[in-house]
């Protein structure tokens, strides 16, 4: 099973949580903004569950949780017994001076503004609460003399370590075109030159799920060809999106009924990029149509 990702945002109130997590979000994260620590594991379970559709999490977890909050690195101990949990905590802080001007600016109140009067003793205590936390940081980042443009560059430069492969989703999806193009696929590829298994009777009630239809397609010397070429744009190609700052690729394959050909093709580039560690959804649009 492939490792899930969380990134464990905290800091100093004022120093750029909530740009962070936005940020995040454009980098093709699942966010969570303000999660209790009790909640930690349940989330993380929910995730697992999600056959990898969630593989990339965000979560922004600070002093506004009150009580919660002081749990929260025993609730993080519990993610290091799942094997298949990976974590970093990323703190943010910024000078007393820049916090407290940005309370001016924003006039909102600081969550510990109730206990302390004064924003400068709400902001010392905080630090206070957040000594231990900081302390096992993976990232501490000072946001002082941050614009949000920058704050964004150090986010991506500092999580640029991070496999290409966690940050594009591949969606594969077979159909015929008798019913019609998928409208949606950012690139689409004709199989009709294979060889035809409906016209073969013993084969023409299966499917390209069925192993006796796919050794009848792929044992072809044309298929064999036509793979290798395939597979190797698709290989090339793949990164090359990426770098373009693109998040999904839709590849439909199309054959006439949809059923043998395309399907056949869609569970074999399926196979090829998730043993490249990819993450891929397949769907078989148009298999029970005329059975």
């Amino acid at each position: 099973m492939k490792k899930i990702k969380f990134i464990i945002i905290t800091g100093m109130s004022g120093a750029g949580k909530t740009e962070a997590i936005r940020i995040f979000e454009d980098l093709g994260f699942f966010c969570v903004d303000n999660l209790p620590p009790a909640l930690i594991s349940k989330f993380a379970e929910l995730c697992l569950q999600s056959d990898g559709k969630i593989n990339k999490v965000a979560l922004v977890i600070d002093i506004r949780g009150g009580d919660f909050f002081d749990n929260l690195l025993e609730e993080l101990s519990v993610l290091n017994e799942e094997k298949v949990i990976d974590y970093d905590i990323l703190f943010l802080e910024a000078a007393d001076e820049a916090l407290i001007q940005r309370y001016k600016e924003t006039r909102r109140r600081h969550p510990l503004a109730k206990e302390e009067g004064r924003i400068f003793d709400a902001i010392k205590l905080e630090r206070k609460k957040l000594g231990a936390l900081r302390a096992q940081a993976d990232k501490v980042i000072d946001t002082s003399q941050s614009s949000i443009k920058e704050l964004k560059k150090e986010l991506k430069s500092n999580f640029a370590q991070m496999e290409l492969t966690d940050k594009i989703n591949i969606s594969l999806i077979s159909f015929g075109f008798k019913y019609g193009i998928p409208a949606d696929s950012d690139l689409m590829f004709d199989v009709r030159f294979l060889p035809n298994p409906h016209y073969v009777d013993s084969l023409r009630s299966l499917t390209g799920n069925d192993k006796e239809v796919q050794e009848y397609i792929l044992k072809r010397p044309i298929t064999k060809k036509f793979k290798e070429k395939f597979f190797g744009l698709i290989d090339f190609l793949i990164p090359q999106y990426i770098k373009e700052g693109k998040n999904h690729l839709s590849i439909g394959i199309g054959c006439t009924g949809g059923k043998h050909r395309s399907v056949t093709f869609v569970n074999e580039l399926s196979d090829f990029l998730l043993n490249k560690q990819y993450h891929v959804i397949t769907e078989h649009r148009d298999i029970d149509k005329d059975r």
